[in-house]
């Protein structure tokens, strides 16, 4: 049986009372935020272990502290699984998070205030892309390119186009709300031709890209980076991966340039999501991921909906809810209340801010990794028509959070016992 924090917090019982309570969402709801998802036993034991307590500055067989052989043994099948699992030479496994890759990707090897191309926020891109406010637009003289704003589609000659006139450092492939597979081929030959580096942003599409189901960045970018959580399915943290001959600028950024101890519980919960990612079930499982978005997608546009780029090629879609005269944030709340989970985002060209948006990200790998299948993925899709078109009828409510609570019902959330 699985000990939950909760049985060993009974002396501080507030902490306590905010992890049932979100136990019990998660149990009883539909979780559809594209970039969540669901850990297996395995990864929360070892997130939760004694390697938390451990100092490890440094890398395996050069830490800074003694005492690290059995977190060193950790870290090294972490990188040994995921060159498995994406066929990078060299691995960096000790980013805290996505955003932290990305930092370290810029500074080992351009300079701040060079010029940085990557997708807009707005059209789909990552607030590390170039957004002002984030590090990324205060260090780098940030330029961005969009997507068609009739197709929602990449243009590629438009890039091409942008990198010419901006001439840029790096272009960053990779977006937080673009639903169709990159060309990342082509973003090298567009960086190539402006005499670029490549960097690849695959926080939401990296387990989709470990299993082959779409196409790989490793051999065109001169630098990938990635969360470890979302379709990876393992703990919140980052990863870079590159070529031997950017490895040691990389490595040295991460430590000891914008960090210090690594996470070592994180690190050894990373190791046993790669290995669980090694099996054939789990690619089994990233197929389900995109044909359950997929059905979404179909659904949606069945029921009248606007698909932004007219649906999926990955795990998510961004579903434009302005046709039904509601914002984002409205059409978050209305699907909150019955215990369905997304967020607001902005749709291309969208007219309201970004608080308000007038989209909605919708992702399938939280609910597939529950075991929905294709007939799920349209009951909760046309359960999401129905609550957006009425969302201020109470009848209609209660009835789509019995389904709710019903379904939830039959599919136990992971790495827990079941109640």
């Amino acid at each position: 049986m699985v000990t939950t924090a909760i049985d060993v917090l009974a002396a501080d019982p507030e902490v306590a009372d905010a992890i049932r309570n979100e136990e019990q969402r998660q149990r009883f709801g539909i979780e559809l935020i594209a970039s969540e998802n669901f850990v297996s036993a395995a990864v929360l034991r070892a997130v939760g272990s004694v390697l938390t307590n451990k100092y490890a500055e440094g890398y395996p067989g050069r830490r800074y502290y003694g005492g690290c052989e059995y977190v060193d043994v950790a870290e090294n099948l972490a990188i040994d699984r995921a060159k498995q699992l994406f066929g990078a030479e060299h691995i960096n496994v000790q980013p805290h998070s996505g955003a932290n890759a990305n930092l370290a990707a810029y500074l080992a090897l351009i300079d701040p205030g060079d010029k940085i191309l990557g997708l807009s926020l707005a059209e789909g891109g990552h607030l590390t892309h170039g957004l002002a406010v984030n590090f990324s637009g205060r260090l780098f003289e940030a330029h961005f390119y969009g997507v068609d704003q009739e197709t929602g589609l990449i243009d590629y000659d438009v890039v091409l186009q942008r990198a010419k006139e901006v001439q840029p450092r790096a272009i960053i492939a990779g977006a937080s709300a673009y639903s169709r597979a990159l060309d990342y081929e082509r973003f090298r030959e567009i960086t190539d031709e402006v005499g670029a580096y490549l960097f690849a942003d695959i926080a939401h599409p990296a387990g989709l890209i470990a299993t082959g189901l779409i196409p790989t960045s490793i051999p065109y970018a001169h630098v990938t980076t990635t969360t470890t959580h979302k379709t990876l399915r393992g703990p919140r943290g980052g990863m870079i991966m590159t070529s031997e001959e950017f490895a040691k600028p990389i490595d040295k950024t991460i430590f000891p340039g914008i960090q210090g101890g690594p996470l070592m519980h994180v690190i050894a919960g990373k190791a046993v999501a790669f290995g669980e990612a090694l099996r054939p079930d789990y690619r089994a499982y990233t197929k389900q991921v995109i044909e359950n978005a997929g059905a979404m997608s179909d659904t949606f546009v069945e029921r009248g909906m606007k698909v932004i780029s007219g649906g999926t090629d990955t795990h998510l879609l961004l579903l434009d809810v302005d046709t039904l005269g509601l914002s984002g944030k409205q059409a978050e709340k209305a699907l909150d209340k019955v215990g369905i989970t997304v967020n607001k985002n902005t749709i291309p060209g969208d007219p309201r801010p970004p608080t308000q948006a007038s989209g909605i990200r919708i992702g399938s790998p939280a609910v597939t990794t529950r075991g929905f299948g294709v007939d799920e993925s349209r009951w909760v899709a046309n359960l999401i028509v129905d609550i957006l078109q009425q969302p201020e009828d109470e009848r209609v409510l209660a009835r789509a959070h019995e389904e709710v609570l019903s379904v939830s019902g039959r599919f136990p959330l992971p790495g827990l016992p079941s109640v």
